[in-house]
């Protein structure tokens, strides 16, 4: 009796997926660094061996990702925490008048722990690997909108403490890009409502019992590596959470 045999067809890549691959290792490595100027379409086509519209389609998609950003005239720039709007892109909070939030971050408590199994699960990490613990407020004036627990893999944030978090005047992605090259590119969020216990109460000064939204975010950098797991307690009186979608 014939033996059957399978046989894997090798998976294909456009070519413009492959320039996008060998531009997303260059922003990788920090050839060219957040905020920088990459090579026009023509020089990048020159160094790959390949036509200047598939670059183009290369960084049209990256573009579409807020990986890239074109600036017409000036060229196509490598995306920055300090842009605006990538601090619109990571926290969809808004304030129920409509009016537009300044939301200052004020650190609570920063700490060096392992990683217990969940953490070393999400953050692709061994159990007991070296991690850092930092808790948050984020203010809109007086009043405290969000109380974030952020888990980070202790390697990628060696000297992070209480003494950097308070000297620091970004955003949090700002200084995790300027001070330690980690970019965060993209989250996957879940979100579920909860009551707020006596803690997430006292510190959002709401009554014990309050209704929150808890926004779970698993947040990655290049190479699709995740590098932070954050859990979100969110006051609902004052604001909603807003996710335009099309």
């Amino acid at each position: 009796m014939a033996r059957s045999t399978h046989t894997q067809s090798p998976t294909f890549s456009p070519l413009y997926r492959q320039i996008r691959e060998l531009i997303t290792k260059s922003l990788e490595s920090g050839e060219w660094g957040p905020g920088g100027i990459i090579p026009s379409e023509s020089e990048l086509a020159e160094r790959f061996g390949v036509s200047q519209g598939t670059v183009r389609k290369a960084i049209d998609e990256m573009a579409a990702e807020n990986l890239l950003v074109r600036r017409q005239g000036k060229g196509t720039f490598v995306a920055t925490h300090d842009d605006p709007r990538s601090f619109v892109r990571f926290l969809r909070l808004a304030a129920n008048d409509g009016k537009p939030l300044a939301l200052k971050s004020v650190p609570l408590e920063c700490w060096r722990a392992k990683a217990g199994a969940d953490v070393a699960r999400v953050l692709a990490l061994e159990p007991g690997a070296a991690i850092i613990i930092l808790r948050r407020l984020l203010k809109s004036g007086d009043e405290p909108a969000v109380f974030d627990e952020i888990y980070l893999p202790g390697e990628l944030f060696a000297d992070l403490s209480m003494d950097v978090l308070q000297a620091n005047e970004m955003s949090l992605y700002s200084l995790f890009e300027s001070r330690y090259a980690v970019r965060m590119i993209r989250a996957n969020e879940r979100l579920r409502a909860i009551a707020a216990d006596r803690v997430s109460a006292e510190l959002l000064q709401v009554a014990e019992g309050s209704p929150l939204l808890l926004v779970e975010r698993v947040t990655y950098t290049y190479g699709n590596k995740p590098v932070e797991w954050r859990r979100g307690f969110y006051s609902t009186h004052s604001y909603y959470y807003h996710n335009e979608l099309g």
